[in-house]
């Protein structure tokens, strides 16, 4: 079955390690015969959420930036996937402000397969737990019937192309076929 398949990059490197995963995934994706959609958030203008409580009652946020159409996007996509570098033990700065802008249609991106992935410098799978528990409060604590279906841990790269030597870079491409 085709599927719509949004990968959200919050990498703030261009071909950096977890943008290179993304497009790992995408090339297994497109050749199972998905339809394949990379954001790249350092390329959007998406501004921090001003906690204003507007958006509870109208679905649209008071910020005119680059989140809606992104909104769009998340709520028609069928499988989504978060991927981030792991600065001092949890995801960047971009995904957060991401993930809290999704506020005014968070109740619509409902039913959906998430994928995760991670890189990190850290040799360790363990010390990405706080990453990913924030990104399980997201998607299992606040969007209703998510599935969790991967993650992806690219462990032991810190300089741009070391993920490629990393059982991640067969992980993503498996991942993004089997999506």
């Amino acid at each position: 079955m085709k599927k719509k398949v949004l990968v959200i990059s919050a990498s703030p490197r261009k071909g950096g390690n977890s943008d290179s995963l993304c497009e790992r995934f995408i090339s297994g994706a497109r050749e199972a015969g998905h339809d394949v959609e990379k954001i790249s958030l350092r390329d959007k203008n998406i501004h921090y959420c001003l906690g204003c409580g507007v958006c509870n009652n109208t679905h649209r946020c008071v910020q005119k930036d680059d989140m809606a159409p992104v909104l769009d996007k998340l709520v028609e996509a069928d499988v989504i996937v978060l991927a981030t570098p792991v600065y001092f033990y949890s995801m960047d700065g971009q995904l957060k402000t991401f993930i809290d802008r999704t506020v005014p249609r968070y109740t619509e991106i409902s039913g959906k397969d998430f994928y995760f992935i991670l890189t990190a410098a850290d040799t360790e799978k363990k010390n990405l737990r706080r990453t990913l528990e924030a990104l399980r409060g997201f998607t299992e604590d606040c969007l209703e019937n998510s599935q969790e279906k991967a993650v992806i841990y690219g462990v032991g790269a810190w300089q741009v192309g070391e993920v490629t030597n990393t059982p991640a870079w067969r992980e993503a491409y498996q991942a993004g076929k089997n999506c």
